[in-house]
């Protein structure tokens, strides 16, 4: 696993971006890009979302690790929040300039990894904690305290706001979290399994993921599919506005995917998610029509690409609709995808094996 190649056995043409060359073997996520399938741990993503809060799911994917059973890593995980609190006064001093996100990795740099708590657990539950009280301080509020009786959505949402979320928040909120738990050796998914080949820490292993989902061709999408929304106004501009869009050679957000080659599973389960929010939404609508316009002038303008709905798109309507602030939107995924980095950092570590693949030199030679 992860071996790099004997000299027999190396090419002297290296793959951009590593498509499809196998770095790891894993039994956490498996993804699908010519099917539209996503699986974790031997569930669909449609039979997880929806149907688990964020605890339930990430015991699910951590079931090869010695951790709590499900109703005991909800309380270990509301442990770790208000452990975590006890960093949130550095954030308070912190440079005013610092975004939302460099405040959650100062406060996760800074975390101290009790004992009694798997790093793990401690790291995904000061997370949430983090993002609530950098929005909060961003916004001149104090940070409010954690309620470790609460799971992790509703306790998230309370912190942010300040007040009880309604239980339909809560449930589009958790779905939304299961839905980005994992997704196989992406980006920010393999720097931290590189970092964690090392026998580095976990905390170490997350800054580094969080380093790599904070570029935006990574972690960026969610926002600027609200901007285009926005941008857009009303559906009967959506056709004009894309077909333009289109002519200047500009990117849809929130359409097209680096794996997928038809529909993102994920969009439809976010899709439906919103449904149940309600219908009195105008954006839902909106979305809608962008959506249909969005997919008929993809098909026109580039028949010969498969370029369909991904994540991005419905995580950004969803969001929106239960009041999450755009400039939150690659904190949050942090959050999500956090249990998923651990999982996998531990998975590699389980090896034993550096992750050191090999480079084909075209520089100049020595004289």
């Amino acid at each position: 696993m992860t071996e790099a190649p004997k000299h027999a056995r190396m090419t002297p043409d290296p793959i951009a971006g590593l498509d499809g060359v196998v770095a790891a073997t894993t039994t956490l996520s498996h993804v699908d890009g010519e099917c539209g399938v996503l699986v974790l741990r031997g569930k669909n993503i449609e039979d997880l979302a929806g149907h688990m809060t964020f605890e339930q799911a990430v015991r699910h994917l951590w079931l090869d690790f010695d951790f709590p059973p499900e109703e005991a890593l909800a309380a270990a995980l509301g442990k770790a929040r208000l452990a975590a609190f006890a960093v949130v006064p550095l954030l308070e001093i912190a440079p005013a300039t610092l975004s939302v996100y460099e405040r959650m990795q100062l406060g996760l740099a800074a975390l101290p990894l009790a004992r009694d708590l798997p790093a793990a657990i401690a790291i995904s539950g000061a997370l949430p904690v983090f993002l609530a009280a950098s929005r909060r301080i961003s916004t001149g509020r104090a940070p409010l305290m954690p309620d470790g009786t609460l799971e992790t959505a509703a306790d998230l949402l309370r912190m942010l706001s300040g007040e009880t979320p309604p239980p339909a928040h809560t449930a589009a909120l958790n779905r939304y979290l299961v839905t980005i738990l994992d997704h196989g050796l992406n980006a920010s998914t393999f720097t931290a399994r590189v970092i964690g080949s090392t026998q580095a820490d976990l905390k170490a292993a997350v800054l580094g993921a969080m380093g790599a989902l904070g570029g935006p061709l990574h972690g960026g999408a969610p926002g600027p599919v609200l901007d285009m929304i926005d941008a857009i106004g009303s559906p009967e501009n959506a056709a004009e506005w894309i077909r333009q869009a289109l002519a200047r050679k500009e990117r849809l957000m929130g359409f097209g995917h680096r794996i997928y080659r038809t529909r993102d599973p994920r969009a439809d389960v976010l899709k439906a998610g919103l449904r149940l929010l309600g219908a009195d939404n105008p954006k839902v609508r909106l979305a809608e029509e962008i959506e249909q316009a969005a997919l008929t002038a993809l098909r026109e303008a580039k028949p010969g690409r498969p370029l369909d709905t991904n994540v991005e798109f419905y995580t950004a309507v969803l969001l929106d609709a239960i009041g999450m602030d755009r400039s939150l939107f690659t904190p949050l995924f942090a959050v999500g995808r956090t249990p998923g980095w651990c999982a996998h950092v531990l998975e590699q570590q389980k090896t034993g094996k550096l992750i050191r693949p090999s480079s084909h030199y075209v520089g100049p030679r020595a004289d």
